[in-house]
């Protein structure tokens, strides 16, 4: 749980640190978005990876490893001095990084009967949706009163608390040693390279008007292809197996998960800079009001636990996705003269919701899926819901900026000398075109925030009539007869 926490925590940490790190390594924008993106490409072809390697050197041995390895890539980054040291350096914690959290869910599955895999599941969620909410209230904090080198030294004794951890109490799992496919690893590995790339640069490159966009689409496109043809086709032992996508839970599971990584990071990644950038909130104090999500997933967890085995997990899903769709729609509300009660009760909200939806997701994905497919399952797992959050965070950025230029257009329509505030306003000056420009721009912002709160709403209300795909347990017996099963 500590690796978990650590590792989820490193996704959104440094993002409120990177105007430090800009400063202090002389990098322009365009530059400093490698610092993010090589974490996030890295951990993304490593993911699918790390459940191979579970199966041909142990899964103790690669949690291990991981462990060690973003622990030191931590450190690294704390002590780069230039712009290609700190990228390397993230890059390496991606690599790392990215059995951690696959790695322990697949331990807790293993270590808990099916009858406990509920409340199992609910502590895991906790350290996987709670560490990038407290992410940005804790790097804040962090590059404020020290130094934003200490938002990687910070990981280096919790690493080093995990690996003991893991050394005294984790035990080996056998190993079934297969043929890798480098192949399907390859296009799977382009493609998902690709695909990251595209989202990370496309509103820096007006996406598909640059031709690095085009290329890029081409080759996810291309590699994407080949990979499933290949995982379908081939009478070797592919890196995917298909045996995972027979599952229906997990298949339904996977469409789910990859619906709240969207909606769960894209709010995470819309409210920083709305509240920091339109209402003018200090980093610390954005932090503090956004952190009562966390506290909504920690009551969902204490909720959910008790309520599978007495309810049908699949009512516990809808309930929770509703009043997700519940919270996107207050937030739709939003408006620049609102006060902090406002942010922190739609988080608690919201929090609720996923957290409602995420554990017996997490535990009813699984429920059917053999144990040897385990390692696979859970890497494939975490890799959707990255996947999910990277394609929303790109899609609400995008819908953001082309929303205000359309708002601020219609807006300015409606700006002309013949209204009757402006007759009573001083005599026209550049200053106070220049300021009245600035106030369209703020309201039309605000409203672009509100209509991409308002498609994450319709997005999980539309995704409700689909938890009818999954198959139910109403009871803790019925879970561990579908283990069995």
């Amino acid at each position: 749980m500590l690796a978990s926490i650590m590792q989820a925590l490193d996704t959104t940490i440094a993002n409120v640190a990177l105007p430090r790190i800009q400063g202090s390594l002389s990098a322009t924008q365009d530059q400093m978005t490698w610092v993010l993106t090589s974490y996030i490409v890295a951990a993304a072809i490593m993911t699918p990876l790390s459940g191979w390697l579970a199966g041909q050197i142990g899964r103790r041995r690669v949690f291990l490893f991981s462990l060690v390895g973003f622990t030191l890539a931590s450190a690294f980054c704390g002590l780069a001095q230039t712009l290609p040291q700190i990228v390397i350096a993230r890059l390496l914690q991606g690599l790392c990084g990215a059995a951690l959290v696959p790695m322990s869910q697949a331990i807790l599955l293993d270590i808990n009967p099916p009858k406990d895999h509920p409340r199992a599941m609910a502590i895991w969620v906790m350290a996987v949706t709670i560490g990038p909410i407290l992410g940005p209230a804790f790097g804040g904090w962090l590059t404020e009163n020290y130094n934003w080198r200490w938002v990687f030294y910070i990981n280096v004794p919790f690493g080093i608390l995990s690996v003991l951890g893991t050394i005294s109490f984790i035990a080996e799992t056998p190993v079934r040693k297969s043929r890798f496919d480098f192949f399907g690893f390859a296009t799977l590995s382009l493609a998902i390279g690709a695909v990251q790339l595209l989202l990370d640069r496309g509103q820096l490159k007006d996406w598909f008007s640059s031709p690095e966009i085009w290329a890029l689409a081409s080759v996810a496109a291309l590699s994407c292809y080949l990979f499933v043809v290949h995982m379908f086709t081939t009478s070797a032992a592919p890196f995917v197996s298909p045996g995972l996508f027979k599952d229906r839970n997990f298949l339904t599971g996977c469409v789910f998960i990859f619906i709240v990584g969207l909606v769960l990071f894209a709010t995470l990644a819309l409210l920083p800079p709305l509240l920091q950038n339109l209402m003018n909130y200090p980093v610390v104090l954005t932090g503090l009001v956004t952190a009562p999500r966390g506290i909504g997933t920690l009551a969902a967890m204490l909720i959910v636990s008790r309520l599978i085995g007495r309810i049908d997990t699949r009512l516990i899903i809808v309930i929770g996705l509703a009043i997700t769709a519940l919270s996107l729609w207050q937030m739709t509300g939003f408006y620049l003269q609102m006060d902090t009660s406002m942010v922190i009760w739609t988080g608690l909200a919201q929090g609720l919701g996923s957290g409602m939806v995420y554990v017996p997701l997490a535990t009813v994905a699984f429920a059917t899926l053999a144990p040897a497919y385990r390692n696979e399952g859970t890497a494939f797992f975490s890799l959707i819901r990255n996947i999910g959050s990277s394609i929303g965070i790109s899609v609400v950025t995008s819908m953001l900026t082309r929303n205000t230029q359309m708002m601020h257009s219609r807006l300015a329509e409606h700006v002309t000398p013949y209204l009757d505030p402006l007759h009573a306003a001083t005599p026209v000056t550049t200053r106070s075109i220049a300021m009245l420009n600035q106030t369209v721009t703020t309201q039309a912002t605000m409203i672009a925030y509100n209509n991409d709160f308002k498609m994450m709403m319709i997005l999980s209300l539309c995704s409700i009539p689909f938890v009818a795909l999954l198959r139910g347990a109403k009871s803790k017996a019925d879970i561990a007869t579908l283990v069995v099963e």
